[in-house]
């Protein structure tokens, strides 16, 4: 068989949709998945070279796997077929393997939650990527290595895009304060806000934080046990994204805890005024309770009714429904002691 069919052999049962080899420098290059799968057939010679390997279609990737190129644990297999949402970093021997994910968050609700994860394995010579929708964050990494940034290692690929997640992260915190400031000022103003999204909002951050934060402690685990490949430099990158992270969470659990007491504060002040509202009509039927009693007995069609035939008389029912009347309200509003 000649190169070119092997070549084309290669290409059509490897998924591939976007290939970067990586130079000792740092610098990338697009490679096809014919280049791809040969450069993972060879040995390791140690000068620095690693690739960045894309991939778009699971159950092909699960059939065809390049993992007949490339060593995996079967740990990253395990993750593709569970199919997990959840932000995750595990280190198992000398691979680390990540969920990340990319949402679009719209805080006006016209559309719902969009997410599309990401699932990678990082080793010394390859990162290993399958996504189940574009994202984002890998199309910016894209840019930036097509815009000739240098990349030393896959773990620097990883933390550039755990900082975009971060990044995005933040973001969606700093915007959902912004709503819980706006209602804090609507309350300190003495009125109530028309609309409140804060419970929509308290529930979202539950799920963006379990979509997009990992678990601080797996990430200082990295930190602390890293692969032997892992460079000095990529450490010190992971350890200030851990404490991104670590902060952004604790920004999180800060700005549910103060929604939640927005909450409270709101339902308070809706139970007041609808404590008065209704104070305001029982009073109003007390008051009213007088004359509408008068009203309905001197209006029956029956003999007998006083003042019938009297000049005075409405004058007099007047003066007794006006007394009865004001001592209803006085004994309504005259304030009492405890």
């Amino acid at each position: 068989m000649s190169t070119a069919a092997l070549s084309a052999q290669k290409t059509a049962t490897f998924p591939l949709d976007r290939g970067y080899l990586f130079s000792a420098d740092g610098t990338g290059r697009e490679i096809d998945a014919g280049s791809a799968a040969e450069w993972l057939d060879r040995k390791n010679d140690g000068n620095g070279e690693f690739v960045w390997l894309h991939f778009h279609d699971i159950p092909t990737v699960l059939e065809n796997c390049p993992l007949q190129h490339a060593v995996l644990p079967e740990a990253f297999a395990e993750t593709l077929r569970e199919g997990s949402h959840s932000t995750h970093i595990s280190h198992i021997r000398e691979d680390v393997i990540a969920t990340l994910n990319d949402v679009e968050y719209d805080f006006g609700r016209q559309k719902p939650l969009q997410v599309a994860t990401l699932w990678l394995n990082v080793s010394d010579r390859c990162l290993l990527s399958v996504r189940s929708a574009p994202l984002r964050s890998v199309n910016q990494l894209r840019l930036a290595v097509e815009a000739g940034e240098p990349f030393h290692s896959p773990m620097a690929l990883l933390i550039n895009l755990l900082q975009e997640q971060a990044d995005v992260l933040t973001g969606i915190v700093r915007m959902a304060a912004q709503t819980a400031n706006t209602v804090d000022d609507t309350l300190l103003a003495g009125k109530l806000p028309k609309r409140s999204s804060l419970g929509v909002i308290r529930r979202d951050l539950v799920s963006l934080r379990r979509l997009l934060a990992p678990e601080p402690a797996a990430l200082f685990r990295l930190v602390n046990r890293p692969p032997t490949w892992v460079r000095d430099e990529d450490i010190q990158s992971l350890r200030q994204s851990a404490e991104e992270f670590a902060l952004c969470l604790r920004d999180i659990d800060s700005l549910q805890e103060r929604i939640k007491l927005l909450e409270e504060d709101i339902a308070d002040r809706v139970a007041e005024h609808t404590n008065r509202s209704v104070l305001i009509l029982t009073a109003v039927t007390v008051i009213a309770l007088p004359i509408n009693l008068l009203a309905g007995l001197l209006g029956m069609n029956v003999g007998g009714l006083p003042f019938r035939y009297d000049a005075h008389g409405f004058w007099i029912v007047a003066v007794v429904a006006t007394l009865l009347t004001s001592l209803a309200a006085w004994l309504i509003f005259h304030p009492r002691r405890d």
